[in-house]
Formats: structure tokens, C-alpha cells, sequence
């Protein structure tokens, strides 16, 4: 194979790697940025809902104590609404502490996002680097170079896909499937 064209191939290499694992860790930041964007929604309808029912069971139970307040006899029925009322409030209220545990799962997969982004960047400035050991003379110098760049973008960006293993694994926040830490 002459020089030529094996510089060529060796551009063509980095160029294709290059593609791939840049397009294999965008592809992972847009998964985790789609996970991120629907729990979020999920945890506001929630909360939502939460706290209109919590609305709804306090004003209920207003009801029952505005009867009694005017004057009406305690009855074993309006005693069983208010336990009732206060028992819905607490299940509500529940639900609600739920709704927020959002938090902890989204920072987690923004957090995820930042290193995997800052870890493409890294991955990139390397190969800029790498880049400016090539000078304009010798084919067999500019081989290796590029030879070299190849595996430092192999290596890199494997580095950076084992430190970045996923660890959230909950998509929904109902989905009973929790592995945050």
C-alpha cells in the first residue's frame, strides 16, 4: 500500500471514530436529557394532583367543622368524615413527598449529562493535541501520528463510557424499578 493511501485510510479511520463515538455519547446525552424531561413532567402532574386533592380533603373537612362550629350535635358520621378527611390529607400529602423525590434521580442524570459532555470535550481536545504533532513532511510521521490519535480516542472515549455506566435507571417515576446510587 503506498503512502498516500495509507494516510488516506488512516484519515478516513480517525474521521469515522471520530463520528461514531462523538455520535455514541450525544446519543446517550439526548437519552439521558429525554429521561430527565419526562420525569420532570411526571413529578409536576403529581404534585399537581397532590396538592388539589389536599385542597379538596381540607375543605371537606372545613365542611364538617364549620357543621359542628354552628352549633350541630357531634354524630358518630361527622367524627368518621373527619378521621376520614385526616387520613386522606396524610396519603396526599404522601404522594406529594413522592412527587418531590424527583430531585434526586434528575440531578443524577444531569450530573451524568455534564461529565459525559465535559468527557466528549476532553475527548476532542485530546485529538486536537494529538493533531499538532503532524508536520507537513514526512507520510510515514503523519501515519503514525494519526495511527496514534486513533487509539487515543479509542481509549478515551471507552474510559469515559465505563465511568459514565448508567446508574439511573428509573424512567418513570412510578415504574418501581429505583437504582439511583
Amino acid at each position: 500500500m503506498t503512502r498516500e493511501k495509507l494516510l488516506g485510510s488512516q484519515v478516513r479511520h480517525l474521521l469515522s471514530n471520530l463520528s461514531d463515538h462523538g455520535t455514541q455519547h450525544l446519543t446517550e446525552v439526548e437519552t439521558d436529557l429525554v429521561q430527565t424531561s419526562i420525569l420532570l413532567g411526571e413529578a409536576i402532574e403529581k404534585l399537581g394532583a397532590s396538592f388539589m386533592a389536599i385542597h379538596e380533603a381540607i375543605s371537606a373537612q372545613q365542611e364538617a367543622i364549620d357543621l359542628l362550629l354552628s352549633g350541630a350535635r357531634p354524630t358518630p358520621e361527622i367524627a368518621e368524615q373527619l378521621k376520614t378527611r385526616h387520613r386522606e390529607i396524610g396519603e396526599h400529602v404522601n404522594a406529594a413527598v413522592t412527587g418531590l423525590q424527583f430531585q434526586d434521580m434528575t440531578s443524577q442524570l444531569i450530573g451524568r449529562t455534564v461529565k459525559r459532555v465535559t468527557g466528549l470535550r476532553d475527548v476532542l481536545g485530546g485529538i486536537g493535541s494529538g493533531s499538532s504533532g503532524i508536520s507537513e513532511g514526512n507520510a510515514d510521521e503523519i501515519i503514525d501520528t494519526l495511527n496514534g490519535i486513533n487509539k487515543v480516542l479509542e481509549e478515551q472515549s471507552l474510559k469515559l463510557e465505563s465511568a459514565l455506566w448508567k446508574a439511573v435507571c428509573q424512567t418513570h417515576m412510578e415504574s418501581g424499578d429505583i437504582e439511583l446510587f
